[in-house]
């Protein structure tokens, strides 16, 4: 199918699409993680609106998605069902078993998201940065309301790494948010103690977007770099562990 050309993409569309993504996502690692199980019934479209804040063609958009993808299927008067996965993905990771695990996603992560930062402000495309924007958006609300939203965070860095238009960056981290979201749930909790890191962390997010959306390479692959270091320091308190002796 041909995508629409940038000049021809409305903004409305756009934040339909980014809001329908984060939808999507969540309903996803809802999936993924067991919150939904295999053959149980989604909330309704009515109820997923009120939950996510959006509106029904939004909730819309995001379910058929999902059916396409086939993680859910229809069913006439009776609403959307989880489909039990009837292969493995192609791509997968052993589960986190302990803070070591943690530590090595972070590693991991950092090999491959500031290069998608990177080839995302180089290949810099409209309808992607409305994405990430989106997100972005999301993040800015809960904070203001002094919330984490680990979902939203998610959504935000999958949607650099889809701008990448590259998708084995992509599907890499579509493969890693179960591992990831783990090290997002206790960062999260993190910046809700004493020391309220919430608006410095929507600060980096938002200098991680402002460098792709200026079309700076250098800037978006030393940023998120930073990001994920002061966000991996934060969760350890700045003690790492010495994985060579685990």
């Amino acid at each position: 199918m041909l995508e629409k050309p940038e000049a021809a993409m409305k903004p409305q569309e756009s934040q339909t699409s980014g809001l329908a993504d984060q939808v999507y996502h969540s309903i996803l690692s809802g999936i993924q993680n067991g919150a939904y199980a295999p053959h149980s019934r989604l909330p309704s479209e009515h109820q997923l609106a009120s939950q996510f804040d959006v509106s029904r063609p939004v909730v819309r958009t995001a379910l058929a998605r999902l059916k396409q993808e086939k993680f859910i299927v229809s069913r006439q008067g009776a609403g959307s069902f989880v489909r039990p996965p009837a292969v493995q993905p192609p791509l997968g990771f052993a589960p986190v078993e302990n803070i070591a695990d943690i530590q090595r996603c972070y590693e991991y992560r950092l090999t491959l998201e500031p290069e998608a930062a990177s080839f995302a402000a180089l290949r810099y495309n409209q309808s992607a940065m409305a994405k990430i924007e989106a997100a972005l958006e999301t993040m800015a609300q809960a904070t203001r309301q002094g919330q984490h939203r680990d979902d939203v965070d998610f959504a935000f860095h999958l949607a650099i790494a889809e701008a990448s238009n590259n998708h084995y960056y992509h599907q890499s981290l579509q493969a890693l948010q179960p591992h990831i979201a783990v090290g997002m749930h206790i960062h999260g909790i993190s910046l809700m103690g004493p020391k309220q890191g919430l608006d410095y962390v929507l600060e980096e997010h938002r200098r991680i977007a402002e460098a792709i959306r200026s079309r700076q390479p250098e800037a978006a692959r030393t940023l998120m770099a930073a990001h994920l270091r002061a966000s991996r320091d934060r969760l350890f308190d700045g003690r790492m562990l010495d994985l060579s002796l685990r």
